[in-house]
């Protein structure tokens, strides 16, 4: 096994809401949204954002992927150089009726050493922010 293999790359993270399904999944859907749960994106909409990064702001470009059957939502970025980043989602109902969220938390492009903590670091991000939407979507 090499050393890649051996260093965590993605973190799964979900969070109950008392909400329906519909509710939950458009509101997350909708991409001018972002802005008011995640700390990333200082806005948003079905074309582009603009990122907070520790470097600056960072405008992009974004297309949000949904298939409401499924529940899945999912942000195709792609950076200034090119380059395209995937953020993964879904929403499903719970046993009780209720919403349940999960988010696939992929490492961020970083040097082998770096990437185990930055995505700790990012890990901590999302835990603060599916809180943020909990609380935003069961007022």
């Amino acid at each position: 096994m090499t050393t890649l293999n051996k260093i965590k790359n993605h973190d799964v993270q979900s969070v109950n809401i008392q909400a329906s399904t519909s509710k939950v999944f458009e509101y997350i859907a909708n991409p001018t949204n972002l802005p008011k749960w995640t700390g990333a994106f200082k806005e948003a909409d079905e074309k582009s954002a603009l990122l907070v990064t520790p470097n600056g702001e960072l405008k992009i470009g974004l297309a949000t992927k949904t298939n409401q059957e499924l529940g899945t939502i999912d942000w195709h970025m792609t950076m200034p150089d090119g380059s395209i980043g995937v953020a993964y989602s879904r929403v499903v109902a719970g046993p009780d009726g209720n919403a349940i969220y999960s988010f696939v938390l992929l490492a961020p492009p970083a040097p082998i050493e770096e990437v185990e903590g930055a995505l700790l670091q990012q890990m901590e991000i999302l835990k603060k922010e599916l809180q943020n939407l909990q609380t935003i979507l069961e007022e």
